[in-house]
């Protein structure tokens, strides 16, 4: 039976859905060398607030918090296999891939990858991003 382990960390930002609750989910769930993270967003980590009202600053933002959880779990943003992306605005989606490009743009190869347009369910957010990664070393 294989373990499945559930990763926190302070160094990403978890928000309950309404005032005084705490969030019914994990930030990532690790099984079997492979690294299952919950969505997450433009949200600094202490204050739990939205980092900006720019669209680019909160795509940088979401992508930094991704991968602190990433990392928590023992990945890097090299073992990013796929992400899925959410951007409130369709008008954005050519500055969301500038970001991305940019933030991925070291890496050996992008991760696989879709992006939705949706509406998030936090007034002020504009995109939310969730990601599979593998273990580094697995």
């Amino acid at each position: 039976m294989s373990t499945i382990r559930s990763v926190t960390t302070t160094d990403a930002p978890v928000v309950g859905f309404s005032t005084g609750t705490a969030a019914p989910l994990s930030q990532a769930i690790v099984h079997n060398g492979t690294i299952y993270c919950s969505g997450t967003g433009p949200l600094d980590p202490e204050s739990r607030t939205i980092v900006s009202d720019e669209f680019e600053a909160q795509v940088r933002q979401t992508l930094t918090n991704l991968l602190a959880v990433v990392e928590a779990a023992g990945g890097r943003k090299d073992t990013i296999l796929k992400c899925t992306c959410y951007v409130r605005d369709r008008e954005s989606f050519p500055a969301f891939n500038g970001v991305y490009r940019e933030f991925f743009g070291t890496n050996p190869h992008f991760p696989a990858r879709t992006t939705i347009i949706a509406t998030p369910h936090r007034i002020g957010v504009q995109v939310e991003v969730e990601c599979i990664a593998a273990v580094a070393g697995d």
